[in-house]
C-alpha cells in the first residue's frame, strides 16, 4: 500500500515505470534460436507487451508497478504521467499481444523460468484487482499470459528435484512466493496448491540458514530472506513461529548480516546493480518477519530497513538505466511491507 508518507516518491515511481517502459535499449533478450531463420530479436516484434525496460522481466514488473501505483496514488501524479502510464498500458495490454506473449511461453517454457512467469502473474492479479476503470481492458491480455505462465509451472515445479537457491533470478523461493500470492488472489488452487506441497516438501525441516554466507556479489534476493517469507505464506502464524526460531534463531539479533546495508562497488553495472535491489528486497522480507521476533530485535530491525531503503533512494529514479528499469518494484515491496493493509 502507498502511504500518505510515500506519497511523494509516488509521483517520481510512476514518471520513472513511464521512461523506462518507453526505453527500447539497451535490451537483453531471453530468446533462443532454434535455426538461422529465427535470430531477430527486435524487442516489440518477439515482445508486443513486454518490451522495453531492459528485458522482459523487468517490463512485466514495472507494469506491475505502474498499475499498482495508478490505482493507489493516482491523485500524487501529474496529469502527463498518470494519462501516459495508462496509453502505454493500452498500447501493450491488448487481447492480441496477450495472445502473442502466451503462445510464446507456450512454445519455450523454459523461457523466463520462474523470475518471470511469477511477475506476470503478480501483473494479471495486480489488473484483476485494481479498481481503476481502465485495468477492465487489461484483463483477457494479463490472463492469457498468467494462465500460460502457471501451465508452465504445474509442468516444470513437480520436476525440479532441488531448489535453487542462490540470490538472483532463478531462486525457487523467490518465485514460489510471488507465484502464491498471485494465483491465490486469481483462484488458481492448483497452482496455489502445488507451491505449498514443494515448499513443504523443501523447507519444512531446514534449521539455522547460514546467513554469514550471504550476500554473494550480485545477489538482489537473500536467499534466507526469500526462503522465510515463503513460509510465512505456507504455514499457520504459529507454526511459522516457530519454524522462524529455528531457521534464523539469530533474526535481529546484534551483528545479524542481514541488517547490514550492501556495499554497492559499481551501481551502473547490471550485475553490480543488484546489490542495490538486495538493500530493498531486504527491507521488504525484514519488514514481514519483524512480528515474529521479540521487541528489541524488531527495533532493530525497523532502524535497519529504513538505512536499506535510505541508502538507495537516489538510485531508484535517478541511477543509470541498470538501475532505474527495476528498482522502483521492489521499492513499492519495501513500502507495502512498512504500511500493511
Amino acid at each position: 500500500m502507498v502511504a500518505d508518507a510515500d506519497a511523494g516518491y509516488a509521483a517520481a515511481w510512476a514518471a520513472t515505470v513511464l521512461r523506462v517502459l518507453r526505453t527500447p535499449y539497451p535490451w537483453i533478450s531471453g530468446h533462443v534460436s532454434t535455426g538461422p531463420g529465427d535470430c531477430d530479436v527486435t524487442p516489440e516484434r518477439l515482445h508486443p507487451a513486454f518490451h522495453g525496460s531492459v528485458d522482459w522481466h523487468s517490463s512485466a514488473h514495472m507494469q506491475w508497478s505502474g498499475v499498482r501505483l495508478l490505482g493507489e496514488a493516482g491523485d500524487h501524479l501529474e496529469a502527463e504521467t498518470r494519462d501516459g502510464l495508462v496509453a502505454e498500458l493500452d498500447g501493450r495490454l491488448t487481447l492480441a499481444n496477450g495472445e502473442v506473449e502466451a503462445a510464446y511461453l507456450r512454445a519455450r517454457p523454459g523461457f523466463e523460468r520462474p523470475y518471470g512467469w511469477a511477475w506476470a502473474a503478480m501483473l494479471a492479479a495486480a489488473v484483476r484487482g485494481s479498481a481503476l476503470p481502465e485495468a477492465r481492458r487489461w484483463r483477457e491480455a494479463t490472463a492469457l499470459v498468467a494462465d500460460a505462465a502457471a501451465t508452465n509451472l504445474l509442468d516444470w515445479l513437480p520436476r525440479l528435484t532441488y531448489p535453487v537457491r542462490h540470490g538472483v533470478h532463478s531462486n525457487t523461493a523467490f518465485a514460489l512466493l510471488l507465484c502464491h500470492e498471485a494465483y491465490d488472489a486469481l483462484g488458481r488452487r492448483d497452482v496455489v496448491e502445488l507451491v505449498e506441497r514443494r515448499a513443504l516438501e523443501w523447507y519444512a525441516d531446514e534449521r539455522d540458514h547460514p546467513v554469514a554466507w550471504e550476500p554473494s556479489g550480485e545477489d538482489f534476493l537473500s536467499p534466507a530472506l526469500c526462503t522465510a517469507a515463503l513460509m510465512r505464506r505456507v504455514l499457520e502464524p504459529g507454526a511459522f513461529g516457530d519454524w522462524l526460531a529455528m531457521y534464523l534463531p539469530r533474526l535481529g539479533h546484534a551483528g545479524d548480516p542481514l541488517l547490514v546495508v550492501p556495499a554497492v562497488g559499481d551501481p551502473s553495472d547490471g550485475k553490480g546493480a543488484h546489490l542495490l535491489g538486495l538493500a530493498l528486497s531486504r527491507a521488504w522480507q525484514l519488514r514481514l518477519l519483524a512480528p515474529y521476533v521479540d521487541e528489541a530485535a524488531a527495533r532493530r530491525i525497523a532502524g535497519a530497513t529504513a538505512e536499506q531503503v535510505a541508502s538507495v533512494e537516489g538510485q531508484i529514479v535517478g541511477g543509470d538505466i541498470m538501475a532505474t528499469h527495476w528498482l522502483v518494484s521492489f521499492a513499492l515491496l519495501a513500502a507495502d511491507a512498512e504500511h500493511p493493509g
